[in-house]
């Protein structure tokens, strides 16, 4: 069967060029004889893979020598916990400020609260997650731990255009579904951290970017796997890592360098997403649900008039090759995910297929 265009949210499609030299060191990773999957952690070729993986991210991202780089497991669902367990004492205060522009940010906002006071400084709720709230300075509690926010929301389609001044308090950033995809200065950062199965890599692995001056802040309760410090003593070593995973990671990394870094790609998403919600603009039955403002340039939710028509446009979409095109329950309708990963054609193609529809139903 030949590849199929996969919009899938996450885990969602990587590079052909990473998944054929993936498949070339499959049985051999350079002359060791073993594959990376079953390679001791503690073996030269691996820890080569890690410091590899560190060195080429913090490349791309610009990261400076005061932050730390972390591969840990769990997900970013894992950091809900981990950012509060680990900052919250901070200052003392045990509280936090949260920004609710969606569904992992309520999560985030209700796993926190079991260890702190939690300040939902805006929400975007009240027209179900389709604009990113107006944030002021003064909004947030100069008292705070910390300001979290999620910088790309991947079920409602919307973006930070500007982040949010918080002043003196650290913000933290659930970067999850658009790092590497435009770029950031982390030095506006105290904490960034993303699940990799969107723009980093396979399921398994989870990056964490922290302030060198905000580890060692745990509060008691912390368990001992859930330091950020402890990871970071041990360079992400302290217990097995995600091997395969973070070694994957690495040659999407390496890919990303060869495409000319997050400034090319940025120019590459921001192409691929102009040319779907320039139609979605100018149809007459196909809509995009997010107010134009705020879209995201990874993920693309839209709808057409009826269930039926939706559910007959998926089913034909499918067919033809475009898959895991069905949106969020809370949404509905259809959802685009348009990671580094997917190619120009594959916009360029369901476009396409998306006006002949239309042209067959309009």
């Amino acid at each position: 069967m030949a590849r199929v265009f996969n919009f899938s949210a996450g885990p969602s499609m990587l590079p052909e060029d990473v998944l054929s030299k993936a498949a070339a060191e499959m049985l051999d990773y350079q002359g060791t004889g073993t594959s990376v999957m079953e390679m001791s952690h503690r073996s030269n070729a691996f820890i080569a893979i890690a410091k590899d993986a560190e060195a080429l991210l913090r490349e791309l991202m610009e990261i400076p020598d005061s932050y730390k780089v972390l591969f840990l497991q769990g997900g970013a669902s894992t950091q809900f916990a981990m950012a509060p367990l680990n900052l919250m004492g901070r200052n003392g205060s045990k509280k936090a400020d949260f920004v609710n522009t969606g569904m992992w940010s309520k999560k985030a906002i209700s796993e926190a609260k079991k260890f702190g006071a939690v300040n939902v400084v805006a929400s975007s709720e009240d027209k179900n997650f389709n604009y990113i709230p107006a944030l002021t300075k003064e909004m947030f509690d100069p008292q705070a731990a910390y300001a979290h926010i999620t910088t790309n929301n991947t079920i409602f389609g919307t973006r930070y255009r500007e982040l949010p001044d918080t002043g003196s308090v650290p913000l933290v950033a659930d970067m999850s579904s658009n790092i590497l995809s435009e770029r950031y200065d982390v030095a506006k950062f105290g904490l960034i951290y993303a699940g990799a199965q969107k723009n980093i890599g396979p399921a398994g692995v989870t990056v964490a970017i922290i302030r060198e001056d905000l580890l060692g802040m745990e509060l008691d309760i912390t368990p001992t796997m859930l330091g950020y410090k402890i990871h970071a003593d041990n360079e992400s070593m302290y217990n097995t890592p995600p091997c395969y995973p973070l070694y994957v990671s690495k040659l999407v990394f390496e890919w990303l360098k060869k495409k000319g870094g997050v400034t090319a790609m940025q120019k590459i998403n921001e192409e691929k997403a102009g040319m779907l919600y320039g139609f979605l603009d100018s149809s007459k039955i196909f809509k995009g649900t997010v107010e134009p403002k705020y879209r995201s340039l990874m993920n693309i939710p839209f709808v057409l008039p009826t269930e039926e028509l939706n559910g007959s446009f998926i089913k034909q979409a499918t067919a033809a090759g475009f898959i895991n095109l069905k949106g969020h329950r809370s949404v509905g309708g259809m959802r685009a995910s348009i990671y580094n990963a997917m190619p120009v054609e594959g916009v360029e193609k369901l476009v396409e297929f998306m006006k002949e529809f239309e042209g067959k139903n309009g």
